[in-house]
């Protein structure tokens, strides 16, 4: 099984960012990757980074190398976790807005089980912080039909690590041990839902 890994938003993206700069999504996103590739690799899974680019790769071009790799090895062997930190302004000021949350497109998908298994991980890795869900379904993830998600070939995820637009969760983002908990969320997510198949 190969667990692909989508780092979202590019150096250029606008906005982005904590409102005082110093928390770069893309930068963000690309180290939290890394890490979970490297995690997943020790264990024996095969784990790929599709947009080692720092630029902001479309995401029809995204959803390309994705389904390139669905139809070389199998749908069926294949998931995607798209990676990213989560705003409820424009970067300009600090904002109220925090918690943890993962996305899958409408409907009954073979992705809404890796959600859960995620949320299940989050539970345990983000004691006392906030989960965002959406129950209406009978599962805890939030339906949305991103592009990402909804023109890959595989089962596929979207993570929103936290507000990074709030000083709570800007603080913990930028701690090692904030760092270390989103790593060990995911990785122990996908190698739940991995041994679940």
């Amino acid at each position: 099984m190969i667990t692909l890994l989508d780092p979202g938003h590019g150096i250029g993206t606008p906005g982005k960012r904590s409102p005082d700069g110093r928390l770069r999504e893309y930068a963000y996103n690309r180290s939290l990757a890394r890490s979970i590739q490297s995690r997943l690799t020790a264990l024996g899974l095969d784990a790929r980074i599709i947009v080692p680019e720092d630029e902001d790769i479309s995401l029809q071009e995204r959803c390309r190398r994705v389904n390139d790799i669905c139809l070389a090895e199998g749908t069926a062997n294949v998931i995607l976790l798209s990676l990213h930190l989560n705003a409820a302004g424009k970067g300009d000021r600090w904002m109220d807005a925090r918690g943890w949350s993962c996305f899958t497109t409408r409907g009954d998908t073979g992705a809404d089980r890796l959600a859960s298994c995620l949320y299940d991980a989050a539970k345990f890795h983000l004691p006392g912080m906030r989960l965002r869900t959406d129950y209406t379904d009978g599962d805890p993830d939030i339906e949305k039909d991103f592009y990402v998600l909804r023109h890959t070939l595989c089962p596929a995820a979207l993570t929103e690590n936290l507000f990074q637009d709030n000083l709570e969760d800007y603080a913990f983002l930028l701690s090692a041990p904030g760092h270390q908990a989103l790593v060990d969320l995911h990785v122990v997510g996908i190698t739940t839902y991995l041994s679940s198949l």
